[in-house]
């Protein structure tokens, strides 16, 4: 039976990411495996599909430490200006990169074009061996090791077993790590969308009666389309023509990018607040999606996951370099006690917006009217959310 230091479930951006980490920051000290249930094939992948992430400032900062922004950068299209809006009302705030001193406040990168980056950055490391296709059917944890069984029949033993393998984690599940869930009662709906006018690097964020309009800018002048809507009307615009999207669209976003001249294949899911109910357990720790899946209403899901993940290559660097054993809670108590603040913050930050943006009330809507200007006009107010915003926040 193999053994590694760590065993990381799931291949996607937060295991990838992981096991990257863990190997620079170890100086190659350590053996990793990835196992990961789908073969990239780039486009097809589930978690390398044709979505897009918006990567905050933060972000870019903490893969630039791991050797990997460089590349990713290529492939993205920078948000140097943020404009945010209340349609019908006089509510607005604008950020622009510019203003805060920096090149861009974020980027926007293409799943699958990530994930080519990933992978082959992944097979060119000799610490990492990548199990996959395959998924892990059993855990078993004893004090000294915990042993992994795959669903081809191998077995793996390892110090560590890090969860990292989606919204539904099933390795969460085999050891008995529940989630709770919120529902927040919207269905988003996705599509690349062109646009008469340039973006011009330029980020929308609109909020309507039934909730947020989100255009991030895209290459070759597309913008990525996040439009959140109630589930009764998910069906109805599903089955819209493209023309007929668009205009329903047009009514929803306005005419700031003037005419919305194409729409792409669309796509739909439930929007759900989960939280496991821990992020460790005797040799396991839990990070990104597994950890917690967010309202894309501020961008914030794989920006406070990229932030479990290199909180978590630290810890686990720093044990292993003092000789001690990285599945126990003196190691993973470290990652517990500091990635629990940003993340009851940004999951309360996110849960807020809805909650104030995604109701027509009139005291809301006068409300968060009355903030937004505010905070166009004060920054002071605008300070705490734009950090956020751009991932400059302690981990």
């Amino acid at each position: 039976m193999k053994h590694y230091d760590v065993v990381i479930a799931g291949g996607a951006m937060a295991g990838a990411s992981l096991a990257i980490a863990l190997d620079v920051l170890s100086g190659q000290a350590l053996r990793i495996a990835v196992v990961e249930a789908v073969m990239p094939e780039f486009g097809t992948h589930p978690g390398y599909d044709s979505r897009s992430i918006a990567l905050s400032y933060g972000t870019t900062r903490l893969l630039d430490n791991i050797g990997m922004w460089s590349a990713l950068k290529q492939v993205s299209t920078s948000i140097e200006d943020i404009h945010v809006s209340d349609r019908g009302h006089a509510g607005m705030v604008r950020i622009s990169a510019q203003e805060q001193a920096v090149d861009a406040l974020g980027y926007v990168i293409e799943l699958a074009d990530a994930g080519e980056i990933f992978h082959k950055k992944i097979q060119q490391i000799d610490n990492i061996e990548m199990y996959c296709p395959a998924s892990v059917q059993q855990v078993e944890r004893s004090q000294e090791k915990a042993t992994i069984t795959l669903d081809n029949g191998e077995s793996l033993s390892t110090s560590l077993l890090v969860a990292a393998d989606g919204a539904i984690s099933h390795c969460c599940q085999l050891v008995n790590i529940g989630r709770s869930e919120y529902d927040f009662e919207q269905t988003a709906i996705i599509a690349n969308i062109t646009t008469a006018e340039p973006h011009q690097n330029q980020a929308f964020e609109r909020f309507t009666e039934h909730g947020p309009v989100a255009l991030l800018p895209m290459s070759q002048g597309r913008s990525s389309l996040v439009w959140c809507v109630p589930p009764e009307q998910q069906q109805a615009i599903m089955a819209l023509s493209d023309n007929e999207f668009l205009a329903k669209l047009q009514q929803a976003f306005g005419w700031r990018l003037g005419e919305l001249t194409q729409a792409g294949q669309r796509a739909c899911y439930p929007l759900l607040l989960r939280q496991s109910n821990a992020l460790v357990s005797h040799r396991v720790a839990v990070v990104g999606n597994a950890a917690q899946t967010l309202h894309p209403i501020a961008g914030q899901g794989f920006n406070l996951g990229i932030r479990d993940v290199m909180t978590l290559a630290e810890e686990i660097v720093a044990g292993a370099l003092q000789g001690k054993d990285i599945g126990l809670p003196e190691v993973l108590g470290r990652y517990r006690e500091r990635r629990t603040p940003d993340r009851q913050n940004t999951i309360m930050m996110t849960a807020g917006l809805v909650s104030i943006f995604a109701n027509d009330n009139f005291l809301f809507t006068a409300g968060r009217n009355v903030g937004l200007t505010a905070m166009s006009l004060s920054k002071t107010l605008k300070a705490p959310l734009l950090r956020r915003a751009m991932g400059q926040v302690e981990r």
